[in-house]
């Protein structure tokens, strides 16, 4: 069942949103060679008990793991795709690129997003892949509007990636958000045929996140059960915005 949320219940999600920008911004402006991704984790957690929310990931149980998730970040760098670990062992190094994926839980209603960021100056083809990357998550939030549908939004990450050259994830999806922090729909990046394709209406939220490589779409999980790499060693990109639907248009909870 989807969720539809009502004005009160969205100014409530802005506030989470909003939390976790902030939060991105402060460790974007610390990414540099020799930072380590817990100096990140570290700096995160202070900012959201500081504000007085829950972490959405730290304690979150995957069923397919068997366990829970132990930080309130993801740090995935380079060819990691998504749920990379933070360690005082990796010190980012200069041409690299990290994804940073959080969510809070304010008031009861949560937040997620998520930004890759360079360190120092990297190559073309990974510039273009945050690039495109970055675009097709716009595309995609031009779609979130009453009266399309599902597809519109999985289409135009699509479409955007493939006419790249670059190639979409398929194993890990977006999701819709609320009082929990996976709901229904589900939002893949691509069109799935196999899924419903239900029209979008007033009070929908979804957590659009591309996640592109610059190779084969493949991937695989690490001993670790958690961090998901591409099979062929290239790099990969995540961006994640919360959007809702309303009359007036795509309304994006996760940035001012």
């Amino acid at each position: 069942m989807i969720v539809r949320k009502s004005a009160a219940e969205l100014e409530k999600m802005r506030r989470s949103g909003l939390l976790v920008w902030e939060i991105l911004g402060k460790l974007a402006s610390m990414i540099e060679a020799g930072v380590t991704t817990l100096d990140l984790e570290v700096v995160a957690e202070r900012m959201i008990r500081d504000a007085g929310a829950k972490p959405a990931f730290k304690g979150y149980y995957s069923a397919a793991v068997g366990a829970r998730f132990g930080f309130v970040l993801c740090t995935s760098v380079n060819e990691e795709i998504v749920h990379g670990m933070p360690s005082a062992k990796r010190a980012l190094r200069k041409g690299d690129i990290i994804s940073i994926d959080t969510g809070v839980q304010l008031d009861g209603y949560f937040g997620d997003s998520a930004v890759t960021i360079p360190v120092g100056e990297i190559s073309p083809e990974a510039k273009r892949l945050l690039d495109v990357t970055r675009e097709s998550l716009e595309l995609a939030i031009d779609q979130v509007r009453p009266g399309k549908r599902l597809f519109d939004v999985c289409g135009a990450v699509e479409r955007c990636v493939v006419s790249n050259g670059f190639s979409v994830v398929r194993e890990f999806v977006g999701h819709g958000i609320g009082t929990q922090l996976h709901e229904e729909p589900q939002v893949p990046n691509y069109v799935d045929r196999r899924n419903e394709n239900p029209r979008l209406k007033e009070g929908m939220v979804l957590a659009i996140e591309p996640m592109v490589n610059a190779g084969k779409p493949d991937s695989r999980v690490l001993a670790d059960k958690w961090t998901a790499v591409t099979r062929d060693g290239s790099y990969s990109a995540h961006f994640e915005h919360c959007v809702a639907v309303t009359p007036n248009g795509p309304w994006v909870l996760t940035r001012p």
